[in-house]
């Protein structure tokens, strides 16, 4: 990084980038808030004139910095614009909130829509209210991304929230078309993370305007000066502009619902962080009188209204009962009608008559829309470029299944149920592919990651689908014919007694550490490692193992490079059933002396399924169903048993430990792992 130096006279707009007219000079500040980096948020302080002004730039000289206003575009109007008839709309902003997982994006939401009067004082409102879905409020995070609204000082603001966990990155890069600026929240603590890496990066190669909530700023160990310095730094590792490294900071408690532009000096409600979204994140710019275009970058199902499609107007007005034209590209069209036509008012959608360009609407009456098409004028309407989203990187088999249960838990086992919801499923995720395998009956589905696979598992076996899936393999490519693997950057977070097992750990799992720093005051490490996709599959029940439960483990792609070589994830085998019945206590008695079991007495098995974890590798078959024996020979007093609790795995966990020969069998009431009858090596 150089540093240039420029001398000139600073202007008003440079002083306070807020400003829309002439305004008193601020005080004096202390020189380190110069861009956004201190403490005072948006305000710089006063320079006479002739004094030097630093600016930090990326491998570039400026000879003449320009005055810039508070990270957005100027919202003048542009001769391009004019030339083509753009304006912005003042009374709207659309925003999405985008951040690292826990970083509370979630939590800020709840507290932006309670202090914009969206419930009644009296209405009982639970935490997470975005988080609709059960799944993620069982795991705690958010998956689909939501739309909401609120209305602040006569203007109009569109929130999407999204999710933070880089599985559903496909998510925030859908929803990153519909808006002109979005709020990057960071933790006071941890500061960007790799999550945080990925969705300003795709933020700021669409030109938004960012706002940045240092959030959490009540934790005891808190470091809003550290952490605004990294995201400054992070900001002109991406390459951003003049305008966008100047960005506004604020300080906020979501969990309180305060805010402020400094950490020492919170308002008592949001409005600080308000004001700065309608002042920081320009108005929509829109085609009033041009053709209508809509571009559709999300789906949602209703059983009495069916495929509703969710967009932004970006040009024209769209009108409740218009035919329309939908595109996909310029040869392929069809017509329809809108039968219905919302918008989103505070927490539920609006029914209107019609929409104007810049508003975010949803749309009833297209059958058959798919993410990435344009609705558009009937006689001159033209397409949008297409949504674009990065490649999968981890694909796993599904099948049909097989074992000697079928069809006792689930009521969708064919391979044609099976077939037509995969294929259902690429409707609204747009980062996920399936593929058929190489039989009738088995499919191959690629995601961003294990989650975002084991998520989709979950919904199909609450749904009444029974299948099998194989292990997780990563996605490699020839190029220059030299075989390339996905490698990704992994941030642990682990106590300083635990830190020499974890660093091992993943040496073993062919990780090359690039960082290591302490953070806040309570002794912990944060790691970065670069690290194959390969060593991260069942590697984060292991680091939980090594570190006695106290590590966190977050990961982020980076890029494709050279194949690794071979990683051993496993060093243990299986206890394989060794007959089909019923697993008896006298049996497991003896079997738990050979490793860890993952069933108890009374429980039905199946030749060739796994019922626990061998202490040494290979696998080994047992008997979990012997009786013993009532002859007047054994007719002693019966011995007590005394059993060790079973392992109780969940999917992500069975998902982690199968390898290559093996299997995991879904149904909507159980989850068992099994020994592929077509791969399996016959046990000892």
């Amino acid at each position: 990084m150089e540093m240039a130096l420029g001398f000139r006279s600073p202007s008003r707009a440079l002083l306070n980038p807020g400003a829309r007219g002439p305004r008193p000079s601020p005080p004096p500040q202390p020189a380190k808030q110069l861009f956004g980096l201190g403490t005072g948020g948006l305000s710089s302080p006063p320079l006479a004139s002739g004094t030097s002004l630093l600016r930090c730039r990326s491998e570039r000289r400026v000879r003449r910095p320009r005055p810039i206003a508070c990270s957005a575009a100027q919202t003048a109007e542009t001769p391009t614009e004019k030339k083509s008839q753009l304006m912005r709309r003042r009374d709207i902003r659309n925003i999405a909130i985008v951040a690292h997982v826990d970083h509370g994006k979630t939590t800020l939401v709840d507290s932006m829509l309670r202090q914009a009067k969206v419930f009644r004082d009296n209405q009982f409102v639970q935490e997470r209210i975005m988080d609709s879905n059960d799944l993620e409020r069982e795991r705690g995070i958010t998956i689909l991304s939501k739309n909401t609204s609120i209305n602040y000082k006569d203007t109009k603001i569109n929130i999407i929230d999204t999710p933070g966990h880089s599985d559903f990155g496909g998510e925030v890069e859908r929803i990153l078309n519909m808006v002109e600026g979005v709020l990057l929240v960071v933790d006071s603590v941890e500061g960007p993370m790799p999550q945080t890496r990925f969705v300003l990066k795709k933020a700021l190669e669409f030109g938004h305007a960012v706002v940045v909530v240092v959030n959490k700023i009540d934790r005891p160990s808190a470091r809003p000066d550290f952490v605004i310095n990294s995201t400054f730094e992070l900001f002109i590792e991406l390459n951003a502009t003049d305008e966008q490294c100047d960005f506004q900071a604020i300080y906020a408690s979501g969990i309180k619902g305060k805010a402020g532009l400094s950490p020492d000096n919170l308002a008592e409600d949001l409005s600080p962080l308000f004001e700065a979204i309608i002042r920081c994140i320009p108005g929509p710019r829109i085609d009033k009188d041009g053709a209508l275009q809509m571009l559709v970058t999300n789906i949602e199902y209703d059983e009495h209204k069916g495929r509703i499609a969710i967009g932004r107007l970006h040009a024209g007005t769209l009108k409740k009962g218009t035919d329309v034209k939908v595109c996909t590209s310029e040869d392929s069209c069809r017509y329809a009608r809108v039968s219905e036509l919302f918008v989103y008012e505070k927490f539920i959608r609006i029914p209107v008559e019609s929409v104007e360009a810049g508003d975010i609407c949803a749309v009833c009456g297209v059958n058959d829309i798919q993410i990435g098409e344009t609705i558009a004028d009937k006689t001159s309407g033209k397409p949008l470029p297409a949504i674009k989203v990065e490649e999968p990187t981890v694909k796993m088999s599904f099948s049909i299944n097989i074992s000697p249960f079928v069809g006792r838990e689930g009521k969708y086992v064919t391979s044609r149920n099976l077939r037509d919801r995969l294929y259902r499923e690429l409707e609204r995720n747009l980062a996920m592919k399936v593929e058929d395998g190489e039989t009738s009956d088995t499919f191959i589905v690629s995601g961003r990651g294990t989650l975002h696979i084991t998520i989709l598992i979950e919904n199909m076996r609450r749904e009444g689908y029974e299948f099998m899936v194989g292990p997780p393999k990563v996605i490699s490519k020839k190029v220059n014919d030299k075989l390339l693997e996905p490698f990704e950057i992994a941030t642990v977070e682990v106590p300083e007694e635990h830190m020499g097992s974890v660093v091992e750990l993943l040496g073993r799992r062919r990780g090359q550490m690039f960082d290591m720093e302490g953070v806040g005051s309570e002794g912990t490490t944060l790691l970065r490692y670069k690290i194959p996709t390969r060593g991260l599959l069942g590697l984060r029940n292991a680091i939980l193992t090594a570190s006695r439960g106290t590590a966190i483990l977050n990961t982020i792609f980076d890029s494709y490079g050279p194949w690794a070589g071979d990683i051993n994830t496993r060093d243990q085998g299986s206890l394989v059933a060794f007959e089909d019945g019923t697993s008896t206590s006298y049996a497991l008695a003896s079997s738990q002396e050979r490793g860890q079991m993952f069933i108890g007495p009374g429980v039905d098995v199946y030749k060739g399924q796994i019922v626990g974890i061998h202490q040494r590798p290979g696998d080994l078959s047992l008997n979990v169903c012997k009786k013993k024996a009532a002859t007047n020979v054994r007719s002693n007093k019966e011995q007590t048993v005394v059993l060790d609790t079973p392992m109780d795995y969940s999917l992500d966990d069975c998902i982690e430990y199968i390898q290559e020969d093996e299997l995991v069998e879904v149904t909507p009431l159980s989850i068992r792992m099994c020994k592929n009858p077509k791969l399996s090596k016959k046990p000892r």
